[in-house]
């Protein structure tokens, strides 16, 4: 995986139409970070792509994985073959609910005038309640994902949800706050599929697989490959 430390330009122009989607131009061990994305402190691994106007820090974003325009993610580990929706926001800052003052006062007191030096023991609070999302999760359109949550492998997060509790693996949730639908397949293939791990097999057995992964159904497949 390769680090990114550097920021590109916001003030560069949008790349053309064509460029702007995963699957468009052909991906590879370099990430694809669109020139209007902030990438700071993140580890991301090859076939990556971060789409435009999108914000991500201090996070980590697992082989194959994407994330399209106009989301924020902060404080997270997404695993491989992630796919993140427009308008996202993962792990939004959390105010101290606890304290007498919700404001950025508290905390950023900088800022205001109020003290010399910030509250770096709430944001170090805020950074140890990180998000995790396993391999292959599926993340709808405008869904926030609420600090300290844990998103299994396999699983599917419904258009505008608000995802406040951990998301079992293969369980399809949404709603607000996010409730559990139903789960994408029965208990056995589940365990059959967490046992075959695909999302972790070299790229020269995932090439022999495709044609498999796109025509046979999730029970057909595990039972080929067990």
């Amino acid at each position: 995986m390769a680090t990114i430390p550097v920021e590109p330009m916001e003030t560069l122009p949008d790349p053309p139409a064509d460029q702007a989607r995963p699957g468009r131009q052909p991906l590879g061990l370099e990430p694809r970070i669109d020139p209007t994305a902030r990438v700071r402190q993140c580890v991301l691994g090859p076939y990556t792509s971060i789409g435009p106007h999108t914000s991500m820090g201090e996070s980590t974003f697992g082989d194959y994985s994407y994330v399209v325009q106009n989301c924020s993610i902060v404080w997270a580990d997404i695993g491989k073959f992630c796919s993140i929706a427009a308008s996202n926001r993962i792990n939004p800052g959390n105010h101290p609910m606890w304290r007498a003052a919700l404001h950025h006062f508290t905390y950023r007191s900088e800022s205001y005038g109020f003290a010399v030096e910030n509250d770096e023991e709430f944001f170090d609070w805020r950074k140890a309640h990180r998000v995790t999302l396993g391999n292959d999760v599926w993340i709808g359109h405008g869904a926030v994902i609420l600090p300290g949550v844990n998103i299994g492998t396999g699983a599917g997060v419904g258009a505008g949800a608000v995802v406040s509790k951990d998301v079992p693996p293969f369980a399809i949730v949404g709603g607000v706050p996010a409730k559990l639908i139903r789960y994408r397949f029965p208990e056995k293939v589940q365990e059959g599929l967490l046992k075959l791990a695909w999302w972790d097999w070299p790229r020269e057995k995932l090439e022999v697989a495709l044609p498999d992964l796109r025509k046979m159904s999730a029970e057909e497949f595990v039972e080929k490959y067990s």
